[in-house]
C-alpha cells in the first residue's frame, strides 16, 4: 500500500482499494510504512504516521511521535481550535523528565529536553538542528486538552452571527 499525498490514508495499486487508519487516543494515524529511523526511547523502528494531516513518525512499541516542529505547531493550533468540551485541569510538570537525555533519531545528537512553552505542562525533546520534536505517548493529548483561550475558538466563531 502506498501513502497518499495528504498523508492520512493508503492506496493499494494492486486492487485499487483505499485504507483509512483509525486515530489512536493521541490523535495519531499509523500508516505503517517502515523507516530507517529508530525510536529515541526504546530503539524500535519508527513507522510513518500522520497527526492532523501533518506527517509524523510513530513508535509502535512506546507509542511516541516524532514530527517536524512546524507541523507540530500547525496540528496543535488546528486541534485546539476545534476542541470541544471542558479542558482537563492543569497537571503538575514532571521535573524529573527534564533530566532525561535522548538522541535525535535523525542526526544522533543529543536532543534538548525542556518544558514545552505552550499549554499542557509536558516535557518535550527537541533537536534544533533537525527541527524535530519528540512527544511521549499522552503528551500531545495533554497539550490539546489543556485549558487556554485558544481552545475551542473555531466553535465560538461558528456560533457568532
Amino acid at each position: 500500500m502506498k501513502v497518499m499525498r495528504n498523508g492520512d490514508y493508503l492506496f493499494c495499486e494492486y486492487c485499487s482499494s483505499f485504507h483509512f487508519p483509525e486515530e489512536s487516543d493521541d490523535g495519531v494515524r499509523v500508516l505503517g510504512e517502515p523507516t530507517a529511523l529508530t525510536c529515541p526511547i526504546c530503539r524500535a523502528p519508527l513507522v510513518s504516521a500522520s497527526l492532523e494531516e501533518q506527517p509524523a513518525l510513530h513508535c509502535d512499541k512506546c507509542r511516541g511521535v516524532l514530527m517536524n516542529q512546524w507541523a507540530f505547531a500547525k496540528a496543535v493550533e488546528q486541534l485546539r481550535a476545534r476542541a470541544s468540551g471542558p479542558p482537563n485541569p492543569p497537571r503538575p510538570l514532571n521535573r524529573e523528565a527534564c533530566q532525561r537525555r535522548t538522541l535525535c533519531p535523525m542526526c544522533n545528537q543529543s536532543m534538548d529536553t525542556h518544558p514545552y512553552a505552550g499549554p499542557g505542562n509536558v516535557v518535550i525533546d527537541v533537536c534544533v538542528d533537525c527541527a524535530v520534536i519528540w512527544l511521549d505517548y499522552g503528551e500531545f493529548r495533554a497539550v490539546i486538552d489543556a485549558p487556554g483561550r485558544d481552545r475551542g475558538t473555531q466553535q465560538a466563531r461558528g456560533k457568532q452571527p
